[in-house]
């Protein structure tokens, strides 16, 4: 007894099937986590050493040097870079892709102890390095929060608890908060009469480092108890400061009566925000891995609106990004679209095949489509962008099976037989064909899916749920589908009108035997037809990713390297004075200093530079996007031309760096430098669509150096240290102490008032007796000027120079790429220098050669399952010669929409080759059956042929049809253009090559038969 016949006879089994996937589905579908896009693991730890008073270079030998080397001891790192700048060191590790998630700890852990053992080697005065390894935490769910008329103060409180209260919310995992003023204690003494009182500034900071500090008194132990002793209150508040005793020469003076002391903001703070111009700051809440992000975002919208009597008046948060609402409007737009596809694929097959089999057909792809969703649900695959498209992808070859049945079954049962022997007859010679073709069509992705590395991780959602999908459909097909046949089909009469006797049938006959007897000239035929769409194909616009279809472009601004952040931000309002005046504009986010908090996975933050503002602007729809960016990069063109202005829209893909980008790596600064400027020179003489080219360690920059008079200081007992400290003290200020608020520590900083009209050769310094005070001139010989490189950026340990670029927003990076590649690629590089490529074309060529590794071990699983399918080597070559022909409909329909070839494209062409495949495998396993009756070979080529005509063109229609809906869809509209007319093209060449090529290499072997045929029968 067959599986199809079984379902009939024992209906209770498939009523179960049937019922456990519609219920099971549901449950599913209201239990799945629901993601934007796959949970990813950034495998990227940040390591920051402070190193105040060195010099960019002096950071990059004596810092990052020393640390990159013990990095690189550990295999798991793929590549290490870093930025160095004056007084900081940056290191960025990145491990290798093929490392899972959950060992990252565990190399996190290595990563601390490497650099634990070289910390010792550190120059004196460097900080202890800091690792970060939640650089990769994403804060979806971003607000901005503005509270006009609140004291700073209070609006660190303000920040303490909301936080506070958010990260209580079941299903958070981390809160952050960014852009709160940094305040300070200043004290600015009066020199005159400090001078005059012979105070010297070091008693000061040593009454200040001591006025709230922190230590151990000890304990006084009984014979019943431990009694500890704690420090004794300190100075907690401004007066109390301000009212210290400081002893000079025998005599106690208070500290008011030399110095100013007040409170408030510093005057270069790492980071100032605004929303819609208005001063503000973020927060941004983070979810669990494992929790639905719509539920987190709801209970993060409930618990704001219960906390909003407790928040003050005047306070307001506005969304800057709410992952959970996109997640969530994604996801029912997704549904609509599934339904809608399900809804046209049920009406071409009531139109082609009756309302009977599109019940049929229908009710199968439904419990398909819930089943999946089950089992999504069991296996723990959330609901985002990529399992969602895979759903969309597999579209097509899910309705294949159920048609290849319940055609069959409808044609037996036409002829006069009953159900369960038309079941039996349908399923008996299609369903192993069908199971080796979603095999197949499942092993197309298998490359992707189960690559090792960051892409398989990221892409296994895609061949998970594709392989549920196609597995379950065809469980299903050979169930379901033939117990809803026996419901729904009727029986004929025994010699009823033959089933292909309709007037396209016999068409198509008449055409396929013309074929055949022209049959070289149809193969010289498809040949060109192919190389031609071929040729077409390499003028079709290449992407990685497409655009973001979020109604969010970003704006990048680079002033002149060591501008100031206050001038920077002004520039900025300039910037959002424009933005304001547009009715189209609904907010925008200012970042001056550093990037946003990383509220999207593709997001990368800008790293901090006070000459770098950064703007988020949120349109009220996405058309109104370009003709803004266009507007708006022309007004900073003539009203911002003192520095680097550029827009970029978000995408769906990997973010930061830039479109066009090419590195220099070599041991001389001096040397790299030029090489850049060659490159940018190189790169606008190639090509008019290089925009705002650039360099990543930007202008070097004016530095003074004091000249210390070495005999003169030393004699005197003033060392190098002494001069720099009073030089500080006479302009950033010194910080000499700690001002604790609850929380909170606020550094005393102790400075010359900015107001006092003094410079730093005004100072005086103490002579090595403590009393004596020496102008500064006595251990100074004047300042020098220097122009140096405050920005050093470094690639494994190599000092590496990065020029970037913009590109048209009509173009993409690839078509730029190819009119700039050869000439740079001619520059003359100095020995022991070398260029690579970044930018797109890196980020791309790397995910293509990770899919490229996986594709021939997957390639040659697909050849052999064809081969042990027909236990042959020509009917399997017959079908991978189908294979080339893929590309043809797809040239023709991206070069006919303008549409660019990307990564879903891409995805969209594996499930095309995987569709053709299972239609060949079909149509030549049904030649093979209609032989084995004993007809000849051309009269069972097309007799077999004419009977796969209509479920080829019915799963070809439905398929493409089905895809309609995604056209709309910015993520998914270079995929279904791929799979609508690729596989418009390649069915209808499919119906003709499979044949023609079959009779090609049978017809050899038939005559043969034949002949031998003829002449055993005299004998």
């Amino acid at each position: 007894m067959t599986i199809a016949r079984a379902s009939i006879d024992k209906p209770i089994i498939t009523w179960i099937i049937i019922l456990v996937c519609l219920f099971g589905g549901i449950w599913g579908f209201l239990n799945l986590g629901r993601l934007e896009d796959p949970a990813f693991t950034i495998k990227q730890a940040v390591v920051i050493t402070q190193y105040p008073g060195a010099s960019a270079e002096q950071v990059a030998e004596e810092v990052s040097e020393p640390l990159e080397a013990a990095i690189q001891r550990m295999g798991e790192v793929s590549e290490i870079t870093s930025v160095n700048r004056p007084g900081v060191s940056r290191i960025d590790v990145e491990v290798e892709d093929t490392i899972r998630g959950e060992d990252l700890p565990q190399v996190w852990t290595e990563l601390r102890q490497q650099i634990d053992g070289v910390v010792g080697s550190l120059p004196d005065g460097a900080g202890a390095p800091f690792v970060d390894d939640g650089f990769g935490d994403v804060y979806g769910i971003f607000f901005a929060v503005t509270a006009d008329g609140f004291t700073d103060a209070e609006r660190h409180q303000l920040a303490t608890f909301l936080r506070r209260e958010l990260l209580a919310v079941d299903g958070v995992a981390d809160v952050e908060v960014a852009g709160l003023p940094e305040e300070a204690i200043f004290v600015e003494p009066d020199l005159a009469i400090s001078a005059h009182l012979g105070v010297d500034p070091q008693v000061i900071a040593h009454a200040l480092a001591e006025a709230d500090s922190v230590a151990d008194a000890g304990s006084i132990d009984s014979e019943t108890a431990s009694t500890m002793i704690q420090t004794p209150e300190g100075s907690d508040s401004v007066s109390e400061i301000a009212g210290l005793s400081i002893g000079v020469g025998g005599e106690i003076i208070n500290l008011f009566d030399i110095a100013e002391v007040n409170r408030g903001r510093q005057d270069d703070p790492d980071q100032i925000i605004r929303f819609n111009g208005a001063e503000a700051f973020t927060i941004g809440v983070s979810g669990l891995a494992d929790e639905n992000i719509v539920d987190v975002g709801n209970r993060v919208d409930a618990r704001l609106a219960e906390l909003q009597p407790e928040i003050p008046y005047g306070v307001e948060l506005h969304p800057i990004y709410q992952q959970h609402v996109v997640v969530d409007e994604a996801s029912n737009g997704f549904l609509l679209n599934l339904a809608m596809s399900v809804a046209i694929v049920v009406l071409v097959l009531g139109v082609f095949m009756g309302p009977r089999a599109a019940i049929v057909v229908g009710t199968t792809l439904l419990l398909t489509v819930v089943g999946t969703l089950l089992f999504m649900a069991i296996f723990g695959i959330e609901m985002e962008r990529i399992s969602l498209g895979a759903l969309i992808i597999a579209m097509g070859m899910l309705v294949d099976n159920a048609i290849v049945v319940a055609e069959g079954m409808q044609v037996a049962m036409a002829h006069g037989k009953k159900s369960r022997d038309a079941a039996e007859e349908a399923t008996g010679k299609t369903q192993i064909p069908l199971l080796g073709a979603t095999v197949i069509g499942i092993m197309a992705f298998a490359g992707i899916g189960l690559s090792p590395d960051s892409t398989g991780e990221f892409l296994f959602s895609l061949f998970a749920v594709i392989g549920i999908s196609l597995l379950l459909s065809w469980i299903l097909a050979i169930t379901v589908t033939p117990l809803l046949g026996h419901y729904f089909f009727k029986q004929g009469e025994v010699n009823d009108d033959d089933a292909y006797g309709g007037i396209i049938f016999r068409g198509y006959g008449a055409l396929l035997r013309g074929a055949l007897r022209i049959r070289w000239l149809v193969v010289v035929a498809l040949i060109a037809v192919t190389a031609a769409c071929y040729v077409g194909f390499g003028q079709v616009k290449q992407q990685f990713f497409p655009d973001s279809n979020t109604p969010i472009f970003f704006v990048h601004y680079t002033m002149r390297q060591g501008t100031p952040i206050d001038t920077t931000s002004e520039r900025m309002r300039v910037l959002e004075d424009f933005l304001a005046a547009r009715d189209e504009v609904q907010a925008v986010s200012t970042y001056v200093g550093q990037g946003a908090t990383r509220f999207l996975l593709t997001y990368s933050s800008e790293r901090p530079n006070p000459a770098y503002g950064h703007l988020i602007v949120r349109t009220e729809t996405l058309d109104q996007i370009p003709q803004l960016r266009a507007d708006l990069e022309a007004f900073a063109a003539a009203n911002l031309g003192d520095g680097e202005f550029r827009t970029e829209r978000l995408v769906f893909g990997p973010g930061g760096g830039s479109p066009i980008e090419v590195r220099f790596s070599g041991s001389d600064p001096v040397v790299l430098r030029d090489l850049a400027d060659q490159a940018i020179t190189v790169l606008q003489g190639a090509s008019d669509n290089i925009l705002a080219p650039r360099v990543d360690w930007r202008e070097q920059e004016l530095v003074l150096r004091p000249n210390y008079a070495t005999d003169r200081a030393q004699a005197a007992g003033v060392s190098r240290d002494d001069v720099a400290q009073i030089i500080r003290f006479a302009t950033d200020g010194v910080t000499a102490g700690t001002y604790r608020e609850g929380d909170r520590a606020l550094p005393i900083i102790l400075r010359v008032a900015p107001d006092a009209g003094v410079s730093a050769m005004d100072q005086t310094i103490v002579a090595q007796d403590g009393e004596t005070l020496l102008p500064i001139e006595q251990v100074v010989d004047g300042f020098t000027y220097e122009t140096q490189n405050t920005l050093i950026r470094r690639q494994n340990r190599l000092p590496t120079i990065t020029v970037g670029a913009s590109i048209p927003a009509d173009l993409t990076a690839a078509q730029v790429q190819a009119e700039v590649q050869a000439a740079v690629e001619a520059m003359d590089l100095p020995y022991g220098y070398r260029m690579e490529w970044g930018g797109e074309y890196e980020a791309s060529n790397e995910a293509n050669a990770s899919l490229g590794a996986q594709l021939p071990i997957t390639a040659l699983i697909m050849v052999l399952i064809s081969v042990l399918l027909f236990n042959a080597v020509r009917q399997p070559l017959i079908i991978w010669l189908l294979v080339p022909m893929s590309v043809n409909g797809v040239a023709i329909g991206l070069l006919g929409t303008g549409l660019p070839f990307s990564f879903t494209a891409l995805l969209g062409l594996l499930s095309l080759s995987g569709m053709l495949i299972k239609n060949g495998i079909v149509l030549v396993e049904e030649i093979d059956l209609t032989r084995e009756t004993g007809k000849p070979l051309r009269e069972a080529i097309v007799s077999a042929s004419v009977s796969r005509l209509r479920p080829v063109l019915l799963a070809a229609a439905t398929t493409i049809l089905g895809m309609a809906p995604l056209l709309g869809d910015a993520f998914f509209v270079s995929m279904a253009i791929t799979i609508m007319g690729g596989l418009a093209f390649a069915s209808i060449l499919t119906l003709v090559a499979a044949p023609v090529f079959y009779d090609i290499f049978f017809s050899r072997s038939e005559r043969k038969a034949r002949e031998a045929e003829g002449m055993a029968t005299p004998a």
